[in-house]
């Protein structure tokens, strides 16, 4: 058994018994007197385990401030893979939690995780150090904004925002929160806006304050809301929904075939191995910069007004070419 295991087998034996002897847990645990020893010691030093040696009896037991009260391991259910998982998943969080916000909350519980692991900081920080998210183009945001947000839409509470939009107007809502939603390295927020009486999606770093209220939030089905702001393509949503159908040249198409762009996309390959993608889509605005990171590898075959949007895209770009030309001479 492992280090975990054995941590599990000793207090359930104390519990079990009362006192066990040194030798009982030898027998039980089959590990060296070495071994056992610093079990004990990392019990009573490192997760508060109230173990104590009784020579009256030439055994071990819970210490007096045990009884009558309660004492848990942390986390004797995780292993050591499970352990470096979620210091796999800290540095993840990490990526995605620039702020710290979330992060400060967790952070006492990934300590123990690196206490459980029987690491010092150093070597837990070199096991962090092996995962990297590589992010661009991030959307900073408030933190308090992030953490009064992210309170409301698990307590279920109504919010009161002053929130800017992209062209600079700046309104008041209330709103009842229901999820948020991560996307290309921006957070925003689901809810249903009070004033419009509908469904909404805010970015969050839109939101220039947030106050949480003691109204409960108007709740909705998770099926409505993913039906009406999930349909389209990307972070864009509301609106009739239309279906572009791309196909890709060959070269291409080993690896865009191996992508999901939408839930319900449908795709194939064609006889001489191009690759057809057929999707939904609300708003063009995200899955025109898509496409243009495939310009010359992909034709968009329909609907005409996408395949006219893109072509008027690819013609500014060629037009600025001589502009850019001239800056550099």
């Amino acid at each position: 058994m492992d280090r975990t295991e054995r941590f599990y087998k000793i207090e359930m034996l104390i519990r079990a018994q009362g006192c066990v002897s040194f030798a009982a847990l030898l027998e039980a645990l089959e590990v060296s007197p070495a071994t056992l020893k610093r079990d004990l010691a990392y019990l009573r030093e490192r997760l508060d385990a109230p173990i104590e040696y009784d020579a009256s009896t030439n055994g071990y037991r819970f210490g007096q401030q045990w009884r009558g009260g309660k004492h848990e391991l942390p986390g004797v259910w995780f292993n050591e893979a499970e352990l470096h998982a979620l210091l796999t998943m800290q540095q993840m969080l990490a990526g995605l939690d620039e702020q710290g916000v979330v992060g400060r909350h967790l952070q006492p519980m990934f300590d123990k995780i690196t206490g459980m692991l029987g690491v010092d900081q150093g070597e837990a920080q070199e096991l962090r150090r092996r995962v990297k998210l590589i992010g661009t183009a991030r959307r900073r945001i408030v933190g308090e904004s992030f953490e009064t947000v992210g309170s409301a839409v698990v307590k279920r509470r109504r919010l009161a925002l002053r929130y800017r939009k992209k062209a600079g107007d700046v309104s008041e809502r209330e709103v009842s929160p229901q999820r948020l939603v991560h996307h290309r390295h921006a957070w925003y927020l689901d809810a249903f806006c009070h004033q419009s009486r509908g469904l909404r999606r805010f970015a969050l770093d839109g939101i220039e304050a947030a106050t949480m209220l003691d109204a409960a939030a108007q709740a909705l089905p998770l099926d409505a809301l993913e039906a009406e702001l999930d349909r389209g393509y990307g972070i864009f949503a509301g609106g009739t929904p239309r279906e572009a159908e791309l196909v890709f040249r060959p070269e291409a198409a080993a690896w865009v075939s191996r992508e999901e762009w939408h839930p319900a996309q449908r795709s194939e390959f064609l006889p001489d191995g191009r690759w057809r993608l057929q999707l939904p889509y609300v708003d063009d605005t995200e899955l025109l910069m898509d496409l243009l990171r495939h310009a010359g590898q992909v034709e968009v075959v329909a609907p005409a007004e996408l395949r006219d949007a893109f072509a008027a895209r690819l013609r500014q770009a060629v037009a600025a070419l001589p502009d850019v030309c001239d800056k550099s001479s």
